[in-house]
């Protein structure tokens, strides 16, 4: 079951512009990434579905999240089907966000007032996912679409709140590209957690990172 209440999700996304988006099927490599972001002031954080097994690396991170990291809210990525979705929101997660938008997913969240986060690569997939009731739309793949096309959807459409995920980088010049053209937040895979940084343990350099990310963020709002 959820902790944390639909509201307090998109809150707390829209607050701090910033998700972090990761996989491992190490659980203790994942604990270290979770508390690591943490550390560096993040609050909501996406484990994606990408690998066997996936939802029980993601229980025992909802459990070592509420035991010991108040205040972090823990979601699910990667669902394309509802019955995954059901999976993981028995599992704890507080929402949902997919690389598609798939109607079938958005009843199962509504029915438990989660947060489901779809992702849309077009005007029409945007509107059919906000008259779902989805709050928030993932733009993906953002590095194809580009900031152009969240400056594009935001002028006929300025109600819109869109969560950009795919290729965003931690640098100043990249998110003030996402940000100025109307992105409500980031989602952050690859470029916020280095492979030579996570090889050698070196757990306080994602806290930084994570730290100095969110600060260009605040100082571009």
């Amino acid at each position: 079951m959820a902790k944390y209440s639909k509201l307090q999700v998109i809150r707390a996304i829209t607050e701090t512009g910033l998700v972090p988006v990761f996989y491992s099927p190490d659980l203790e490599t994942s604990k270290k990434i979770l508390k690591a972001c943490y550390d560096g002031g993040v609050r909501v954080f996406e484990f994606t579905n990408r690998g066997d097994f996936a939802h029980e690396v993601f229980c025992e991170l909802v459990k070592f999240a509420n035991a010991q990291l108040p205040g972090m809210i823990l979601g699910i990525g990667s669902v394309v089907d509802p019955g995954t979705a059901a999976l993981f929101i028995q599992s704890g997660a507080n929402f949902v966000v997919g690389p598609l938008f798939n109607p079938d997913i958005v009843p199962v969240c509504n029915r438990r007032l989660i947060p489901y986060f779809p992702g849309c690569a077009t005007p029409s997939e945007i509107g059919a996912a906000q008259q779902a009731g989805c709050d928030i739309c993932k733009v993906f793949p953002g590095d194809v679409l580009g900031p152009a096309f969240i400056k594009s959807i935001m002028a006929p459409m300025p109600w819109s709140q869109l969560m950009v995920t795919g290729g965003v980088k931690p640098t100043r010049e990249n998110l003030e590209a996402w940000f100025k053209a109307g992105a409500t937040c980031v989602g952050m895979g690859s470029h916020l957690f280095p492979k030579d940084v996570i090889a050698a343990g070196e757990w306080n350099k994602i806290s930084e990172l994570c730290a100095e990310t969110l600060e260009i963020i605040k100082s571009l709002r």
